[in-house]
């Protein structure tokens, strides 16, 4: 499946199912993130069964500490 992630065009594993699955893929799910799909911000507290679909345009902010 093919999708854009920070407007990079990646090719991700058919296992990759979810946004919670994507962000275990990119080692990201330790970290504070917002997610946007096609536009949309998606709440947290559904990662686990918001679907990744080919074609899908994602956005990935996640926060660093450091002063």
């Amino acid at each position: 499946m093919k999708v854009i992630i920070n407007g990079t065009e990646k090719q991700l594993p058919e296992n990759i199912e979810t946004i919670e699955a994507l962000l275990h893929h990119l080692q990201l799910q330790e970290k504070k993130a917002v997610v946007e799909r096609n536009g949309d911000i998606l709440v947290k507290e559904k990662h686990e069964n918001e679907p990744v679909l080919d074609g899908d345009t994602i956005e990935i902010v996640h926060f660093v500490g450091g002063g």
